[in-house]
């Protein structure tokens, strides 16, 4: 059995957001403020209920509806008119849709959620929703402090206005829900859970009793300890405290106290510890004879010859706690490990490794109270609950516990570590999901590519919508194109994965040009240098295999490329000019955007041609004016290289003592006409030609402000800029004018 996907409605700006579960790991990815914690907290919420919901949980725009609903309320002055049914609140209150894949020999764990005889297998679905538990009591309730309120304000002689509370249905909630609301339990239909959007609830429908989940998961849970103001700091609990003795006195409590249920296997240790406290009783006996006889012979009335006797306790689990409970070698070579300089506290290890230990032992704790191991075990003989067919884990944000290079180490072995049972590894009577949420490439580097799901971002589209967040399945991605998907997971391995979290992506042709556009932003674009840019190096040959990635992400990409431009009938590369009949041999022109492949038609391209569905530019050269030698001139760059020069021609004319490939261009920019310097340009820039070295030397030579972006580079970044500002307008919020503000 597992959990094959879960709709989540209504819960802040998730509206509808379904995220399909891997078998094994499922890693939540996405940019900042995209809906990966909400979808974390819905899961902890809903399922584990350690946190109640609060008016903030809501979708905002739906406040703008309940709020009608308790005007409604109000000016209705015929009870038969009154609309107290539950239904007109279900599409307006969060909720979650759990959806199981059960199999045929696991009926007995699900019986009580089967929706009818009829069911044959498959899916079983369940939803979760925060509504009134007694609508008609929330209804009085509200009624009457709302008008005792408004009488109150009327009350007021000297005509002042005074609001009191509670002024909406929001406000009367904000202090009041958990005397109203609380979280009930559906069984929803099988035959309509391939439906994209949840589905609507029949009316008159009754909820189960109890929590329909209980006995069929396991649900454990790793916060992330933002510290600061962290709303769910608080709700960490045991996790608190990372110390690895912390978490082995826990561990020893639960799993191996001899005191607890003993058994012949702790004879030893409990006759071991009886023999010592015998021994150190006496001691303690003899050491005190002297004082406790004086204590004796003081006679204080009330007291008849009184005796004292001193006992003392030894407690295996608090020899634990103390700050060398555990230690580290620091010897590899295992000698003179009985002479204790050679061992170091635990606080003298470094805190990545640390972290690292405690939360890997945290997930054997996980583990082994799932599978009732040692004392565990025995406490739960006597118990009718059975072993949960279905143990789920959510580590929200690792990374804020762990150094980058130990991210990696840790993702690699998490699931590895809560198998590592003799019930569990390959065996499928249980099973183990494991769910991050992460803003690490590291981490996102490591999983495998059909395990990540992707939140984006979409504005509020109308007035009183909210920004709203949808989650896409990696594994879907690239369809039945296997080469391109084995391109995209190997490429993004090599760059860390930096896209999944980014505002905006730029894919640039070469080094050159992944070196000296982020001055360009730094020197010339201070908003684009506000948002998180990931810049890929991927060549114009490749950049289109990123096009179904790019297009279902749906992020905002400028891709700077070369023109490519070669003879109509062959492969040779040629200087750009028109009406030559050359082609372009770059492949994200010609299939991708603009869709061109004639060099004419490329070069004759309007701007606006050059961006498709509103989410990818493309940049490339084209025909420039250029002042050359007190001349205004045209010509066609070929590449970055020459098109920075021609953007520059009085800067790079100074560097009389430059070597290499700025020599080159210095020496072809003080020829007589445009055209000779172009061509000895185009003659320079070879395969051979060292143009990282040229940037590198660029660097250390011009400061960056000095240096102007070439001009399709320049329209590039301003359209990336322009359309970041304006995706980043979230909100369109309207205040209602009656019945409070929304």
């Amino acid at each position: 059995m597992k959990i094959e996907f879960v709709d989540i409605i209504n819960f802040r700006k998730l509206k509808s957001c379904r995220v399909d579960f891997s078998e094994k790991e499922t890693v939540f990815v996405g940019a900042n403020n995209s809906g990966k914690t909400s979808a974390m907290d819905a899961l902890v919420t809903f399922l584990k209920k350690t946190r109640h919901i609060k008016t903030t949980d809501f979708t905002l725009s739906n406040w703008i509806v309940i709020n009608q609903i308790a005007i409604d309320w109000i000016k209705n002055k015929n009870p038969e008119d009154l609309n107290l049914n539950i239904e007109i609140w279900h599409p307006h209150v969060p909720a979650i849709d759990v959806w199981l894949k059960v199999e045929d020999n696991e009926i007995h764990y699900v019986s009580h959620i089967i929706p009818t005889l009829d069911w044959s297998g498959g899916r079983l679905g369940v939803r979760l929703i925060f509504e009134p538990t007694n609508i008609e009591r929330l209804y009085k309730s509200y009624k009457s402090v709302f008008e005792a309120s408004q009488i109150t304000c009327k009350s007021r002689k000297n005509g002042n206005t005074l609001n009191l509370w509670p002024r909406s249905m929001r406000e009367f909630l904000d202090t009041e829900f958990k005397n109203h609301f609380s979280i009930k339990a559906y069984i929803l239909d099988p035959s309509k859970s391939n439906e994209e959007k949840p589905q609507d609830l029949p009316k008159n429908l009754e909820p189960i009793d109890g929590n329909p989940f209980d006995n069929l998961f396991k649900i454990d849970i790793i916060y992330a300890q933002r510290g600061f103001s962290d709303p769910n700091s608080a709700e960490g609990g045991i996790n608190n405290d990372r110390r690895l003795s912390a978490q082995l006195r826990k561990y020893f409590e639960k799993h191996l106290n001899p005191y607890e249920l003993p058994d012949t296997n702790d004879l030893d240790a409990l006759e071991a510890i009886e023999a010592a406290k015998t021994a150190f009783d006496d001691r303690l006996k003899e050491s005190f004879k002297a004082s406790i006889g004086e204590l004796e012979g003081l006679n204080y009335p009330g007291f008849s010859d009184p005796k004292i006797h001193i006992s003392s306790k030894v407690n295996p689990s608090e020899s634990l706690n103390h700050d060398t409970a555990v230690q580290f070698n620091v010897l590899h070579n295992n000698l003179n490990t009985d002479d204790n300089w050679f061992y170091l506290p635990e606080k003298y290890n470094g805190l990545g490794y640390q972290n690292l230990i405690s939360m890997i032992f945290n997930l054997i704790r996980f583990r082994d109270e799932w599978m009732r191991t040692g004392k565990a075990g025995k406490k739960s003989e006597s118990s009718d609950r059975f072993i949960e067919p279905i143990h789920i884990v959510l580590i929200e944000e690792p990374e804020a516990h762990l150094h980058a290079q130990v991210q990696q180490v840790f993702i690699k072995k998490a699931y590895e570590v809560l198998r590592n049972h003799p019930n569990l590894g390959d065996k499928v009577q249980f099973s183990t999901q494991l769910i991050i949420s992460t803003h690490s490439s590291h981490i996102a580097h490591e999983i495998k590519f059909v395990s990540l799901r992707y939140f984006k971002r979409t504005p509020a589209a109308s007035i009183n919508d909210v920004p709203y967040a949808e989650v896409v399945n990696l594994s879907n991605t690239f369809g039945d194109n296997s080469d391109t998907a084995k391109f995209t997971s190997r490429y993004l391995k090599t760059t860390h994965c930096d896209l999944f979290f980014a505002d905006a992506a730029i894919l640039v042709e070469g080094p050159a040009e992944r070196m000296l556009v982020p001055h360009f932003i730094r020197s010339k674009f201070p908003n684009l240098d506000r948002s998180y840019i990931s810049l890929l190096e991927i060549g114009g040959s490749h950049a289109h295999r990123l096009r179904p990635l790019i297009e279902m992400l749906e992020i905002l990409t400028l891709v700077i490329t070369d023109l490519d431009s070669i003879e109509k009938d062959s492969l040779q590369k040629v200087r750009p000019e028109k009406g030559k009949n050359y082609r372009t041999g770059n492949d994200t022109i010609k299939s991708w955007v603009p869709e061109k492949t004639k060099l004419d038609d490329v070069l004759t391209v309007e701007n606006e041609d050059k961006v498709k569905n509103k989410l990818v530019k493309v940049a490339y050269q084209y025909e420039i004016n250029v002042n050359y030698l007190g001349r205004e001139e045209t010509t066609i760059p070929y590449t970055f290289e020459d098109a920075l020069v021609l953007s520059n021609i009085s800067l790079f004319k100074g560097k009389t003592s430059a070597t290499g490939l700025i020599k080159k261009m210095v020496d072809a920019i003080n020829n007589s006409t445009i055209v000779d310097a172009c061509q000895k340009m185009f003659n320079a820039l070879d395969k051979n030609s060292k143009k990282a070295e040229m940037a590198l030397e660029l660097l250390y030579t011009t400061e960056p402000s000095e240096l102007e972006p070439p001009q399709y580079i320049n329209e590039g970044l301003e359209w990336l800029q322009e359309e970041l500002n304006n995706k980043q307008k979230d909100y369109i919020i309207q205040n209602s004018t009656e019945g409070g503000k929304t």
